[in-house]
């Protein structure tokens, strides 16, 4: 490389280089020390006891753990039904914005307000709502008849409906922002095609819209399934994991060793093991869109 484009070549590089630095350093640094404390056993104070190395022996552990078996099935649960229903609904109001009407940017406004609530003052709010003694889901079903209201969060099931509930609440608008502008990007020229050749409504959409959607579904369904893997604030402020562990997630549960048993070893494999599974659906998701793209190019 001559001349100019060496010279391009040197700048590139140091204006990329402060960014390259930032995700080593607050990225990759805090995974591969993690990596490092999940093969030690650490017991915070009890500093007598030394960092001795153990290998995978907190991964052997882990498998054997019932909660944390438990936990890893609330993951899943709460990751698919959670995703499915956001990308689901996301796409009804993306379909709904994205029609011409009187007061629409006021409309598309209002629709991302929750999202930009802070997940711990909406988990906050949803805490309320659910609450036995005053919560406005007893008021609503049950009127004034104290007698009668029922203790949603200290039910298992009806508990992990509720995070669940707060999460598509939360999230929803985020999937249907992204979905929004895939619908953007479709060529009004296609629809018009159709409607020429005689095709209904839907099969328009069924023949147009979710074909050329498709990797803007791809790309909301990446971000909300690392979002929902690493769901923590959400569970912590609603929940606590209870009852009977109905919601203990994994990264709830990494937490709960950490810094309320002092495990840091054994908490410390646990976001391992949180993390390779949300790299690991990224980079299935990362192909699937991959393929995505081409297929539409």
């Amino acid at each position: 490389m001559k001349g100019p484009r060496k010279g391009q070549a040197l700048v590139a590089t140091l204006m990329v280089l402060p960014c390259s630095l930032f995700v080593l350093t607050f990225a990759f640094y805090p995974i591969l020390y993690s990596f490092w404390l999940s093969l030690h056993r650490i017991i915070l104070g009890l500093p007598q006891l030394g960092e001795p190395f153990v290998g995978l022996d907190n991964y052997r552990d882990l498998l054997h753990d019932r909660v944390a078996l438990r936990a890893t099935v609330n993951t899943f649960v709460f990751v698919l039904s959670s995703t499915a229903l956001e990308l689901l609904l996301g796409l009804i109001v993306a379909l709904v914005i994205h029609r011409s009407f009187t007061g629409r940017g006021t409309v598309r406004a209002a629709v991302l307000v929750p999202w930009a609530i802070p997940t711990v003052v909406s988990s906050q709010l949803w805490r309320f709502i659910f609450n036995d003694k005053y919560g406005l889901l007893n008021f609503i079903i049950y009127g004034g008849e104290v007698s009668r209201y029922k203790a949603w969060l200290a039910d298992p099931f009806y508990a992990f409906v509720a995070i669940v509930v707060a999460d598509v609440w939360k999230t929803t608008s985020f999937a249907a922002l992204i979905l929004l502008a895939g619908l953007q990007s479709i060529p009004q020229e296609l629809y018009d095609s159709a409607r020429v050749d005689g095709a209904n409504a839907w099969q328009r959409f069924r023949t147009i819209t979710l074909p050329m959607l498709r990797p803007a579904l791809l790309v909301a369904l990446l971000f909300r399934t690392m979002d929902a893997f690493r769901v923590f604030d959400l569970v912590f402020v609603m929940t606590q994991g209870g009852p009977a562990d109905a919601t203990n997630v994994l990264q709830f549960y990494g937490y709960k060793k950490m810094f309320a048993e002092g495990l840091m070893g054994y908490g410390s494999s646990i976001s391992v093991v949180v993390f390779l599974l949300s790299f690991s659906v990224a980079m299935l998701y990362m192909r699937v869109i991959k393929v995505g793209f081409l297929q539409k190019g």
